[in-house]
């Protein structure tokens, strides 16, 4: 028994000294001029000095911080020359600064956190610089013959830029989208005045964003400030605009491309030129089952006219659904999320309760609804008028 005891011992003192408190930050900088370098927390609207560190005459230093949650910090020289961290209990994280302007030249590893926030501020920085370049070149031709041409070409390119940085991170938060990195996607602005995600139609992301982050970090102040913040901004609708922008949010050019029951990937776009209803189901559901088998009816009439539905599964398991499918002989696309625990079509789709559809012309519009029974089959009799 004495030797049993010495044994457990020392794995009491491995595994009971482990720092799953404390999140430790370490780096060098080339050829650095700073004699110290500071971390302060970003406490929702107010930054919180933690600590300061000395950097050695080889550029290197070291800060270990206390922390209960994950958590976004500065790490810099001044208010505006840092860069942003998200980091959780346990990281060791590792900087590498090719000199003292520290934001747009490190490498980051050890936090997948702050790996996604380096991936926002690289992009957004990179449009930036673009935009500036252009004012630029619009400065200089205000003083040359053919401003208008110039000024047409620039403002095109202006536009595509900013949509383009609109469409980053959207996607971003789609993929990242049970990551608190997400929350830095739905704030970040082009410049003092304007927000990347500037339509009004975006308060869908914030809710998307709210909604996820509050299953995966209900206690975070970040997730709690964040839901208040999504308060606010519907405050800010009155109830017929609420609706619109509900009834739009799938026309926000999110296309689901997923693998159909034979491997073989498919988008929902490549469907143009038909008018097609894109279906939610489970084959747990008996309501969803006794609707598969109507829609069987109103496919065989319609098909060669020019009607399709793609069908999306939102069943975890895979063998459940592939039986279904072969068992009632559906004839149509049927696809599934790879990811059960992420089922982002549902998401973005804003999917309640199931079945539900939607309606798509053939340029790709969204025309209707949860059609079912005969309201669906009257839609499509009118539609191709038999």
């Amino acid at each position: 028994m004495k030797k049993i005891l010495i044994l457990i011992f020392p794995l009491i003192l491995l595994f009971g000294c482990k720092n799953n408190d404390i999140v430790i930050v370490k780096g060098s900088i080339n050829k650095s001029q700073r004699e110290y370098i500071t971390i302060n927390k970003i406490d929702i609207n107010n930054i919180e000095f933690i600590d300061s560190a000395k950097i050695s005459s080889k550029g290197n230093f070291k800060i270990r911080v206390k922390a209960a949650e994950p958590d976004f910090y500065q790490l810099g020289f001044s208010s505006s020359n840092f860069m942003t961290l998200l980091a959780e209990p346990g990281e060791t994280i590792n900087l590498t600064f090719a000199n003292d302007n520290l934001y747009n030249n490190y490498t980051v590893e050890g936090s997948k956190g702050s790996e996604l926030v380096q991936m926002l501020d690289f992009k957004l920085l990179d449009t930036r610089k673009k935009l500036d370049s252009l004012n630029v070149v619009f400065e200089k031709a205000l003083k040359e013959p053919g401003f208008d041409t110039v000024e047409t070409r620039i403002n095109k390119k202006v536009v595509e830029l900013v949509k383009a940085q609109r469409r980053y991170n959207i996607e971003f938060i789609i993929n990242n989208i049970n990551s608190l990195a997400s929350i830095k996607s739905l704030y970040q602005k082009l410049n003092d005045e304007t927000y990347v995600l500037y339509e009004p139609r975006d308060l869908q992301y914030l809710k998307i964003v709210s909604d996820s982050l509050t299953r995966h970090y209900p206690d975070s102040r970040h997730t709690k400030a964040l839901v208040k913040s999504f308060e606010e901004g519907m405050k800010q609708f009155n109830s017929i605009k609420i609706n619109q922008m509900f009834e739009n949010l799938p026309e926000s050019k999110l296309d689901p491309v997923l693998k159909d029951i034979n491997g073989r990937k498919v988008a929902l776009s490549s469907l143009r030129g038909k008018y097609v209803l894109l279906a939610f189901w489970s084959s747990e559901s008996r309501e969803c089952i006794t609707e598969n088998l109507q829609l069987k009816e109103f496919y065989r009439i319609y098909y060669k006219k020019g009607f399709e539905i793609y069908q999306i599964s939102l069943d975890s398991d895979e063998t459940k659904w592939k039986t279904a499918v072969k068992f009632d002989e559906l004839p149509w696309i049927s696809t599934r999320e790879e990811d059960p625990e992420n089922q982002r079509s549902a998401v973005l789709f804003n999917i309640r309760n199931i079945p539900a559809n939607f309606l798509f012309d053939p340029d790709g519009n969204i025309i209707a609804s949860n059609l079912h029974g005969k309201t669906l089959q009257l839609k499509l009799s009118q539609l191709f008028q038999n």
